[in-house]
Order: structure tokens, then sequence, then C-alpha cells
């Protein structure tokens, strides 16, 4: 099997509550991931494009994380509802949402 076109991992970590930094999972990563399955097995990409749950990816106060490969691209604070755009102008279009950049990821789009 070819390597994937893109490989998209989003922050499923789950702590335990009341810890302070908080976690993904109760903030959704499940259900972004879910929803990123969802949808590349709609448009026909799933085995060129791929989504996985990741541990821990240290981006805690950006809410939930997503990060694509090969090239890198980290997005914070992603809804179910984001995962449409992040499919269509970016895995597919291949430019980043803009409005879900991290800021260090958004320093790097304009290098």
């Amino acid at each position: 099997m070819p390597p994937f076109k893109r490989h998209v991992f989003v922050c499923t970590n789950r702590r335990p509550d009341g810890h302070p930094k908080g976690c993904c999972a109760t903030k959704g990563g499940e259900e972004v991931r879910a929803r990123f399955k969802e949808e590349l097995d709609k448009r026909g990409l799933k085995g060129q494009m791929r989504a996985n749950a990741a541990g821990c990816l240290d981006t805690c106060s950006f809410g939930v994380s997503v990060v694509v490969y090969p090239e890198g691209t980290w997005y914070g604070a992603v809804k179910p509802e984001d995962v449409p755009a992040i499919i269509d102008e970016h895995l597919v279009g291949g430019r980043p949402v803009e409005r879900l950049l991290m800021p260090f990821s958004r320093k790097k789009a304009e290098e």
C-alpha cells in the first residue's frame, strides 16, 4: 500500500477530571476524529488519506488539536463542523484553513 497523501492526527487524550490542563477528549476530540473518518469515507478518500486518534499533542491551551502531515500543519479549537472545511480546503485543495491555524502554524504558512 502506498503512503497516504495526507495523514491527520486528532488529539483524543483523556486526563482525570479536574486536571488543570483539561483534555481534548472532554472537548470533543473523539467526535472530531469520528467526523474526519465519516467525511473521508463519504468523499471516497479512504485509502488516500487517513485520520487517526493521537495521544496528547501538548497543545492543550488551543482546544481540540489536529495536525496534518506530511506538511505539519497544526489546527486548534477544531469542532466537528470544521472538519468538512479542513478536508475540502486543505486535504484536497492544498490550502490551510487560516481561521483554525495555531499561531506557530500560521507563521510557518506565511514563510
